[in-house]
């Protein structure tokens, strides 16, 4: 297996991991909630500590894989989100479980853009769009592991016993770091003295107005992304069966169809932007979002809603798949991974509480107005992606040709 296949694999399975780790809380919420005698709200809280800790490891592990190395940082964020999974297990108060669920965050956070770099390092630009997309479905891969490793461990062992097979990618961590070399074009740019200098700096993000404003822009892009996705999935299966009188195992159907056409977006995404570039992309879809959500407020029947929700999910989680090679595009070698990671995970950490606004709105208003709320976000995210420039001047650009030769 070839380098760049490499860094694809590792990739995907790291995000596969993340992915099964965070949904171990969404199968396990009741048990834990019943098990700690606490309320909802109080449990709801898990989620948004995870969130803020993946922020804070994001930024965190960004800084120290541009300054340390890819594949070296990697493995010690898959380390940590898997020994924060596992002592979940044992906690044995909800303030514990708050701990914890932290530690796992700060691993998760790290991980997702120190993949994306390695993939966007190692693939030349016009393969990074479908390299990018084939890793984002490793959260797919992630939803659906955890579905069935739950339903075998539950119900026999209890919750805590879930959280104990969090200690699996420590394995993973291992075999990647004995079989995948650090980033060709990080390791050349380390000769650059310039660039040595530096790396890894938060500050890099905001250097000059041009900067700040990209990075202000592309914020506000991943942060639309988490806000419709959580939106539509946390909410959606509630409003479908009390709006269509749709029964517990038929709204599961509806998720099984929506992440269907999740995945199907995602690999068309990137094929698309390979062929037609980032900003027309992203243009096509968020504009699509925007239709297909307001539109499908007035969806009925099973098939229009089965049909629907996959038409929903192939375009507004599509351009999820998008998101490495976008964010890659602005922002060189030397902070790279700092950027993926502080960009999107502040997106995650913001992007997390659009279901309360959402229940918000159902609560006191129809359904129809809070589909209007999300497509108002994808045209307010489109808005965002017009004023975008071209990309970075790229000052690595012979330093990624040679390396993409390497490779």
């Amino acid at each position: 297996m070839n380098y760049r296949n490499k860094t694809v694999v590792a990739s995907v399975a790291g995000l596969t991991l993340e992915g099964m780790d965070i949904m171990f809380i969404s199968f396990a919420m009741s048990l834990i909630v019943a098990n700690f005698h606490i309320s909802l709200a109080t449990g709801g809280l898990i989620s948004s500590i995870t969130n803020i800790g993946m922020l804070v490891g994001g930024t965190i592990f960004g800084i120290l894989a541009d300054k340390f190395g890819r594949v070296k940082v990697f493995t010690y964020t898959i380390f940590l989100f898997a020994i924060g999974t596992a002592l979940t297990g044992v906690a044995t108060n909800i303030e514990l479980v708050y701990v914890f669920r932290f530690i796992a965050g700060l691993g998760a956070g790290g991980e997702y853009g120190i993949g994306m770099a390695l993939v966007a390092e190692a693939w030349p630009k016009s393969k990074q769009g479908r390299a990018s997309s084939y890793v984002s479905i490793g959260a797919q891969f992630g939803v659906i592991l955890a579905a069935l490793i739950s339903a075998m461990i539950l119900p026999m062992f209890g919750w805590r016993a879930l959280f104990f097979v969090g200690i699996i990618p420590v394995i993973f961590a291992f075999i990647v770091r004995k079989n995948l070399q650090e980033s060709p074009e990080w390791v050349a740019s380390q000769k650059q003295k310039k660039a040595t200098e530096k790396q890894g700096k938060l500050i890099q993000l905001f250097h000059s107005p041009r900067t700040a404003f990209t990075t202000i822009a592309l914020a506000i892009m991943a942060t639309v992304q988490i806000a419709g996705y959580n939106g539509l999935m946390i909410w959606l299966p509630s409003m479908l069966q009390k709006s269509q009188g749709l029964s517990i195992s038929s709204s599961a159907l509806w998720t099984i169809s929506t992440a269907v056409g999740m995945i199907a977006g995602m690999l068309t995404f990137g094929q698309i932007i390979d062929r037609i570039g980032l900003k027309l992309s992203y243009g096509i879809f968020l504009l699509a979002s925007a239709a297909a959500v307001f539109l499908y407020s007035f969806a009925t029947g099973s098939a229009g809603i089965l049909i629907g929700g996959a038409i929903v999910g192939f375009f507004s989680n599509g351009m999820f798949a998008g998101y490495g090679a976008l964010i890659s595009k602005y922002y060189d070698v030397d902070i790279r991974s700092t950027a993926t990671n502080t960009i999107f995970n502040f997106g995650r950490a913001l992007g997390g509480f659009s279901p309360i606004l959402v229940g918000y709105i159902l609560q006191h208003a129809s359904m129809s107005v809070a589909m209007s709320y999300l497509a108002a976000l994808y045209c307010l995210s489109f808005i965002v992606m017009l004023s975008l420039n071209k990309g970075k001047s790229n000052q690595n650009e012979k330093l990624s040709s040679i390396v993409s030769e390497a490779v």
